[in-house]
């Protein structure tokens, strides 16, 4: 793939963070963007890297409309020595590429996918922080942009790529959050959109978001749509459950997204000593095992929180504490063990990391 590169005036090029320490989560992003388009006659073309700026959009545009919307979440992370790692960025390839099928949308080739992140890398890498647990967001995204009206799968497509310095995903930084049980309302079922990462699955969780904050939640856990019986994710996150020497999370069911970081956790778990077991999980369990200690922690996993402990589950709007509220020692060694892998501080026993290897530009356009 032949990438054009149209140059910065001094005048665009944003003055780097200050403190790294203070990055917040995906509100500052970088001077460039990656940039290709799509139409069912000719297929990909025109890749590009430019600056950072709005789309022109007309009213009409389908995706506004129908939400033929799919995006990605990775990190690049800064290693210890210097260079920078991404982290199974191969499977963020494959599942965008999995969401795109479900949403009638193209794929696009994996080696595109990874070549047009780390063009725009090699000439964004000033942003990319240097403190341990920072890191560098990736956003790849795709979006239909047919004009005329009607409820069917575009023939245009914009794929795109922007890139943000973030630090921890929740204001609690690693400390134990609350997450509300909704009865009532339901992100996804089988056969819907659950496992496709497109924006209509979080706008399903927006409501219920609301719900959870009033009650001092941080997130909701869902069940599934049809009993509300059976635990399936958190809004964020996967969900996982520790059982003395037993991890267990949600079997993948359709309605449950297929975590990058899930399945790291699990192929984790099983290395550091641990039986993992996917399979149904009722919430009378989860209450039942909490509040008797059977269930010694609660934790989520996912690409922007990493691993995010769990303190308390909000049920029938009554408090069920987890580990007297505290950071428990299972969900502490995966935490260490992930970031240890992320930034080059330990040998990778599982080919997970990619390093990043600077692109070369034959010209500027």
């Amino acid at each position: 793939m032949k990438i054009a590169v149209f140059p910065l005036d001094d005048s665009e090029i944003k003055p780097l963070y200050s403190d790294p320490n203070k990055l917040r989560f995906c509100e500052l992003f970088t001077d460039r963007m990656f940039t290709m388009v799509y139409n069912s006659s000719t297929g990909w073309q025109n890749p590009e890297i430019k600056k950072n700026s709005p789309f022109q959009l007309t009213p009409s545009t389908i995706v506004l409309h129908y939400g033929q919307e799919i995006f990605e979440g990775l990190k690049a992370f800064r290693a210890c020595d210097g260079s920078i790692n991404f982290f199974r960025p191969e499977e963020n390839a494959k599942r965008f590429n999995r969401s795109a099928k479900r949403m009638c949308m193209p794929t696009v080739p994996e080696e595109d996918f990874l070549e047009s992140i780390e063009t725009l890398i090699s000439l964004e890498e000033r942003w990319v922080p240097n403190v341990r647990g920072t890191s560098l967001y990736i956003r790849p995204f795709m979006f239909a942009t047919d004009t005329k009206l009607g409820v069917r799968a575009s023939s245009n497509y914009i794929f795109c790529v922007i890139l943000s310095p973030v630090g921890q995903y929740y204001p609690e930084g690693f400390n134990p959050i609350s997450l509300f049980v909704t009865e009532n309302l339901t992100r996804a079922v089988k056969g819907g959109i659950g496992e496709a990462k497109t924006g209509a699955n979080y706008a399903a969780s927006l409501l219920a978001g609301q719900e959870a904050l009033k009650v001092g939640c941080s997130q909701v856990l869902w069940l599934d749509g049809l009993h509300h019986r059976f635990v399936e994710e958190v809004g964020a996150m996967n969900i996982f459950f520790v059982y003395k020497d037993v991890l267990v999370t949600p079997r993948l069911n359709g309605s449950i997204l297929p975590g990058i970081t899930r399945d790291s956790v699990l192929t984790l778990g099983k290395h550091l000593g641990f039986k993992t077991e996917e399979r149904e999980i009722s919430i009378d369990e989860v209450v039942k095992g909490i509040n008797s200690g059977e269930i010694m922690e609660v934790f989520g996993s996912g690409t922007a929180a990493s691993i995010s402990p769990v303190g308390n589950l909000k049920y029938k709007y009554t408090d069920n504490i987890i580990n007297n509220g505290k950071v428990g020692t299972i969900s502490l060694k995966l935490y260490n063990f992930l970031l240890s892998l992320q930034y080059g501080e330990i040998e990778d026993p599982f080919g997970w990391i990619r390093k990043f290897k600077s692109k070369e530009f034959s010209g500027v356009a």
